[in-house]
Parts: C-alpha cells; sequence; structure tokens
C-alpha cells in the first residue's frame, strides 16, 4: 500500500509546479482532520491544537527547545506558598481585535473555564486543583490553588487560552459556547482571516503581537491549512507545489519521498510511548501465569524490541526501559533493563513452573503489524498469544471488567514534558489501567503529583519506576517519531515534544544565480 503510494506520488514528477507559495509569503499546510471549531477550549484535536499554536496565548508556554515553561503573556509569576500563585500579566498584548489584555480578561477566562455549566473540554482537570482567580490589580493576578499541585503551570500553557472579558456573551445576553468557534479572537501571532469549517483555515499575521513574545514575530505572513484526507493526495499537492508542509507521515513513505529530492524529509521525537501493562495483580485471575515475576520478566527478554523500532516502527522511535518517555522529568532511567534474550526467557518459564509456556489473550486496538510480530516473538519460547484486536471503545470496556490480562497500549502524555501525565493515570489504585495494583508505586506516584519539590518529586518517581521495572509490571516498547515532509523553499524547525510550531518556520535564502 505505502509503495503504492510513493508511487502514485512520483507519477507526477513531470508536472510543472505551481508557483512557490514564498512568491506570495504563503505557507500551505496538507492535514488529515476536519477543523469543526477554532476553539481550543473546546477540542483536543491535534490538528485545531496545532492552528491554536498560532492564533492564541496562554500565560505561559512550553519552550520547544528545552521543554521548560516560560511566561508569554505572563511577565512573570511568584510561588507565594504551596497553594498560592501571583502573575504579572506583561503590557502591551492585544487581542485580534485590538483591545489590551487585562487582569478582568485572565479572571474571566479562568471563571468560564472552570465553570461546570461550560463544558470546557479542560474545564474539570483545572477545577480539580484551581479554587478560583482573585483580581490584585489591572495587571495582576492571584491564583488559589486547592492543593500543592506541581502541574499548574503546565495546565495553564496547554490548556488554558486566553479569552477577552465577555467573550462568550450571545447575542441575546445569554452565555454562548460557541460564540468563539467560528470567529476567535485570541492574542496569538495569527489572526483568523478566513474559516470554511471542515475544509479550510487561513491566517494572517497579526501585525500588533507583542514584541516580547517567547513566540517572536512570525516571518511567514499568511498560513493556510488544508484538509486532505487523503495521505497520496497529500503527498501529490506537495510534490507539485501546491502544499509546502505535512506531517504524520508514515517513516517509510516520508524518507522515500524525501529521497526523490522533490521534498524535504524532517524526524524528529514525540512524548508518546508503546507499552504492555501485565495483569500481575491477578484480576483476570488468581491463577493468571502473569502474575508471577519471572513470566513476566521472561516477556520482556523474549521480545525483539531493538528490531521492532528498526524495521516496523523506524524515524528517530528507541526502545525504552522505564515506564514513561526519556524526555520527561523524573523519568528514572536506571533502571533494572532486559535485553532481547529468547534463551533466558525460557530459562525464567522453566523457573516459573511454565517449561512448555502457557497461553493468553493479548489484546490491541493500533498498529496490528507490531501486535502481530510482539505475539511471532512470544511463541518462539513457548507463550502462545491468542490476539484480540477490537476498536479502543472495545477494549476500554473489556478492562474496566477486569477481562484483559495484557494489552497494546500507547500514551501520548498531551505533549507534557512530565512523567505525572502517565502516573496520575496508570499508576493510581482507582484506575482501572493499573493491572499492577502495587500500593508501593501508587503511594509515591500520588506524592510526587502532591509537592511543588522538584528534588522531592525526582526522588519519589525514581523509587517508583525503579520497582516497576523490577518487577515487570509493563513490558516498555518504544518512543514514537514524528516524520514530516516540507518544501524545498521551507526551513521548519523540528520540536523535541512533537508538537508543530509553525511560527517559528521561515523561507530559506533564495540561491543565487
Amino acid at each position: 500500500m505505502r509503495a503504492a503510494i510513493i508511487a502514485a506520488c512520483l507519477t507526477l514528477v513531470g508536472i510543472t509546479p505551481a508557483l512557490a507559495s514564498r512568491a506570495d509569503d504563503t505557507l500551505v499546510i496538507a492535514i488529515e482532520g476536519e477543523i469543526p471549531t477554532l476553539d481550543h477550549l473546546y477540542t483536543t484535536a491535534r490538528d485545531t491544537i496545532v492552528v491554536s499554536e498560532l492564533t492564541d496565548d496562554g500565560l505561559f508556554y512550553v519552550d520547544p527547545d528545552t521543554l521548560a515553561y516560560v511566561p508569554l503573556a505572563a511577565e512573570s509569576y511568584t510561588q507565594i506558598d504551596d497553594t498560592t500563585i501571583d502573575v504579572t500579566i506583561r503590557p502591551g498584548v492585544r487581542f485580534h481585535d485590538g483591545s489590551t489584555l487585562t487582569a478582568d480578561d485572565v479572571v474571566y477566562t479562568f471563571n468560564w473555564v472552570i465553570d461546570p455549566a461550560t463544558n470546557t473540554n479542560r474545564g474539570r482537570l483545572i477545577a480539580n486543583w484551581l479554587d478560583r482567580v482573585e483580581r490584585l490589580g489591572p495587571m495582576s493576578v492571584r491564583f488559589h490553588l486547592k492543593h500543592p499541585y506541581p502541574l499548574a503551570i503546565r495546565d495553564m500553557a496547554f490548556s488554558v487560552q486566553l479569552r477577552k472579558a465577555g467573550a462568550y456573551q450571545g447575542t441575546e445576553g445569554k452565555p454562548d459556547p460557541t460564540a468563539q468557534a467560528l470567529t476567535l479572537n485570541g492574542v496569538g501571532p495569527y489572526k483568523v482571516t478566513n474559516f470554511q469549517p471542515g475544509k479550510s483555515v487561513t491566517l494572517t499575521r497579526f501585525e500588533d503581537y507583542y514584541a516580547a513574545s517567547p513566540k517572536g514575530r512570525p516571518a511567514i505572513k499568511t498560513i493556510i491549512f488544508r484538509t486532505i484526507p487523503d495521505l497520496s493526495t497529500q503527498q501529490a499537492e506537495l510534490v507539485s507545489g501546491k502544499v509546502d508542509w505535512m506531517y504524520n507521515v508514515p517513516a517509510d513513505v516520508a524518507a522515500n519521498i524525501g529521497a526523490t529530492g522533490y521534498a524535504v524529509h524532517l524526524t524528529g521525537p514525540t512524548l508518546r510511548i508503546n507499552f504492555i501493562p501485565l495483569d500481575a495483580a491477578g484480576l483476570t485471575g488468581a491463577d493468571n501465569p502473569l502474575t508471577k515475576r519471572d513470566v513476566r520478566r521472561a516477556m520482556i527478554h523474549a521480545i525483539n524490541r531493538p528490531d521492532i523500532v528498526k524495521y516496523l516502527v523506524q524515524g528517530d522511535a528507541e526502545v525504552i526501559n522505564s515506564a514513561c518517555h526519556p524526555l520527561q522529568f523524573g523519568c528514572e532511567q536506571d533502571v533494572h533493563k532486559y535485553a532481547y534474550d529468547p534463551a533466558e526467557a525460557r530459562r525464567l518459564l522453566a523457573k516459573a513452573g511454565y517449561p512448555d509456556g502457557f497461553e493468553f489473550e493479548f489484546w490491541a486496538y493500533r498498529e496490528r503489524q507490531v501486535a502481530e510480530a510482539i505475539a511471532a516473538d512470544l511463541a518462539k519460547v513457548g507463550i502462545r498469544a491468542r490476539l484480540r484486536f477490537v476498536t479502543l471503545t472495545t477494549l476500554n470496556q473489556a478492562r474496566k471488567k477486569h477481562r484483559v490480562p495484557a494489552f497494546f497500549a500507547s500514551w501520548e502524555s498531551g505533549s507534557t514534558a512530565d512523567t505525572a501525565t502517565i502516573a496520575e493515570t496508570h499508576w493510581s489504585m482507582k484506575s482501572d489501567r493499573n493491572l499492577a495494583q502495587d500500593a508501593f508505586v501508587a503511594q509515591r506516584m500520588e506524592a510526587a503529583a502532591k509537592t511543588i519539590d522538584r528534588a522531592e518529586r525526582q526522588r519519589l518517581y525514581s523509587e517508583a519506576l525503579r520497582r516497576i521495572a523490577e518487577e515487570a509490571y509493563w513490558i516498555p516498547l518504544y518512543t514514537y517519531s514524528q516524520d514530516y515532509l516540507v518544501s524545498k523553499d521551507l526551513a521548519y524547525p523540528v520540536p523535541k515534544d512533537g508538537l508543530p510550531r509553525l511560527f517559528r518556520a521561515h523561507w530559506r535564502a533564495a540561491k543565487a544565480s
């Protein structure tokens, strides 16, 4: 199939390319999904988030080179105590309608987000830790937290885009959650000048964007997002010069088209990892072989993770050993490691009382080829995996009913370089994703999420992650890479977290004739 895609694109080699987009300073982006709303507060769709990075700013920003949180629309902040954060707003920040950002807008935005009646996408998450926001002065606010929460600045950076006071006021004086869906008034480096839901979004550089922004002044005047669902059509448009940038390209396809010289193949990391939780707690039955540590260790030794990464995942993907992404804060790397060693796997199985192996159900909902390769590796040492390839909804329902002894899992962490984003979902004793039910691990993960002391958080995560690896509660698999195809005229800095920030793109200098 992928070979056919490449061949279809290369049939266009003889076509005279359209005028380069740099001629009118317009960058054309191809995306697979439809953008139904411009308002990031009401969606988690990846393409909308990419657009929002251009049209919206929050108080804080994730530096794509260091992954550190820095003030954005905020000028500075002070952690007064464990549950109080004071923020000073940067002067001269303007909304796209020309009005100036003030403390009133910040208070309005956060009150709207945490109000359960508004049904914002991340409202429940923010309300879990935020009690209220207090106006201290025209350009300063105070955040009162319900409890110590080390990811408060992260949430302000990722989940709360600033809105003008009254932005959701409807035409009849009633609140209208859809008020920013089609005509967004943000404070980002680009403003929306044309929106055709499900088809295209046209953005124009906002000339009054504040000079002190760490995002900087965008080099390109106009950016157009075009929805092109078919991958081969996207690539054909790129080769013919009608598209300048695309992402989520399969690594082998991107490499082959890049090698033709008609586009540039770029690759970089993301914060997504793949892994297999194992039913160490016996949730699917007390006689489950996976309750034995030697069996779990044997399973890791049996899987040829390096070859899976090299031949199937490809790109910049890497084998992981810890239950987190190596770029994340707190992701301890000094843990028990398991080399590919089928002989050791057989020895451990015999020691555990399974010299002839055993059979178990292995659930998966994505990447069938990888799941089948894992099952094949396990079969070589006598572990017979009955692969159940289902929808994600079916898997989630079965897991909640304790019917899943092992499942092929993936986690993206919301582009957040902090182990907490994995810990809070996968190791809580209340989570159906936690098949280990280890109170030691859960306690340390929970404690790390309730202190703002970085050294203490590091210690707690280290203890938990070492225990997870020692007990082999997960089969850690690999990280992902993000592959891009871009025009030869375009320079695009690849981010560390996989979240595209197209305001950093610029045209390459023209070569002298």
